[in-house]
């Protein structure tokens, strides 16, 4: 049974979220301000955290940035009464996977967690077993890493690179288009699609950052993904670099 801690310091929403979670078969824990949620998430195990943005003690934010600093992946998809695309974009730059703006239907949350849940079950092959000749049929190979789209797997090295979703879709489509260069409106829309973060090209800017450090032996000399000055961003094998 998945378990699930929903921090919000509203008593109405926790008790609308525990009613709706519990039905779908979720333990649920709840927290009413960020230190004591911080504190529930760094002593116990959780599946998903629903934590709300605007908390006293500590915001969503630096509780999400806190977590993140601890190595504590837990998926987290925040809450926020403001429908600001800039507390969008900070919350998913400091480590949260998706958000939701209030009000918003407790099936739509349900059906966000449940997305959250797909993936990362389908990044988690048997480290025995052997990748199966479809998985490998559609993988994609660039110097020493591989991406398997079929189980949402990166590999470098032998060793497996955790992505989010978006970090991963961002990986797959230059992957797909290697040593191309792909403008930040043509990532924007291909990534986000049209939607609130249109525009936003920092968004794109941010995940880049993000998928650097866990892809580059080096992040601040990038070998594989490069930026071209004035125009975007190119994947390319190291190797084939003359």
């Amino acid at each position: 049974m998945k378990h699930v801690l929903v921090v919000d310091d509203e008593p109405s929403i926790t008790t609308l979220l525990k009613y709706n979670l519990e039905k779908e078969g979720y333990t649920v824990t709840v927290a009413y301000d960020g230190k004591e949620a911080l504190q529930m998430a760094l002593s116990d195990s959780f599946d998903c955290i629903v934590l709300d943005l605007m908390l006293p003690k500590l915001d969503g934010f630096e509780v999400t940035k806190a977590l993140r600093s601890q190595q504590i992946r837990t998926p987290i998809l925040m809450l926020t009464a403001k429908d600001d695309v800039v507390d969008k974009i900070v919350g998913l730059e400091m480590g949260a996977d998706d958000y939701l703006t209030k009000p918003f239907s407790p099936r739509e949350l349900v059906a966000r967690m449940k997305a959250i849940d797909r993936r990362l079950n389908l990044t988690k092959v048997d480290e025995d077993m052997a990748v199966p000749a479809l998985i490998s049929e559609n993988a994609i190979t660039i110097g020493e890493i591989t991406i398997y789209p079929l189980v949402y797997q990166v590999v470098k090295k032998e060793n497996k690179i955790q992505l989010t979703k978006k970090e991963f879709d961002l990986l797959l489509y230059f992957m797909k288009r290697q040593n191309r260069v792909i403008d930040r409106e043509t990532l924007l829309y291909a990534i986000w699609g049209n939607n609130d973060f249109y525009g936003q090209t920092r968004t794109v800017d941010i995940h880049v950052s993000h998928l650097r450090e866990k892809i580059e032996d080096n992040p601040k000399q990038p070998e594989y993904l490069i930026t071209v000055r004035g125009f975007g961003y190119k994947f390319q094998d190291p190797k084939s670099v003359v």
